[in-house]
């Protein structure tokens, strides 16, 4: 028998996770029966946490809001990760139009590498749409108030990381 229900993969380095990634994940366990949040290992970013620290982040707040989700850390191409993981979407959070290009480029090389896979684009929510895990870094670092960007635990993490 073969599993038919539809597999979604939500990627992204969470170096921290944020209330915008937060809500594009709600969103996204909407329209699939199964979604998986994939930690990726940064090779292009140079990342605040590791990637261990980032999947336990992840894992808290999902399993403190209730949210039904798989947390997995993966390294290598997103698309061996999304077949590997039988997934038959991957949802990606657009904040911006800067956002689209690089995401719509994204799309069509995922898709020539594997166009089992279909792209899906969740536009960010009005109050979520400026927040990024950059900005919510810098700002920590400079001693700034990040509670309205990430959620308490994440905030703390951050500053006891900047030694606040």
């Amino acid at each position: 028998m073969t599993d038919k229900r539809k597999i979604g993969v939500y990627p992204g380095t969470f170096d921290p996770i944020t209330f915008g990634h937060i809500d594009i994940i709600k969103r996204a366990c909407k329209l699939v029966d199964k979604l998986i949040i994939g930690i990726a290992e940064s090779i292009n970013k140079d990342a605040a946490f590791d990637i261990k620290s980032r999947t336990e982040m992840v894992k808290y707040e999902i399993r403190r809001l209730g949210i039904n989700a798989d947390i997995i850390s993966f390294d290598g191409l997103l698309v061996d990760f999304a077949k590997k993981q039988r997934a038959s979407v991957i949802i990606r959070g657009l904040r911006a139009v800067s956002d689209f290009d690089y995401e719509f480029q994204m799309s069509w090389v995922n898709y020539k590498l594997l166009p089992e896979i279909e792209t899906i684009f969740l536009p960010a929510s009005e109050d979520t749409q400026f927040i990024s895990s950059s900005f919510v870094k810098e700002i920590a670092s400079l001693n700034g108030d990040i509670s309205k960007f990430v959620p308490e635990s994440v905030k703390r993490k951050l500053y006891e990381k900047n030694d606040m």
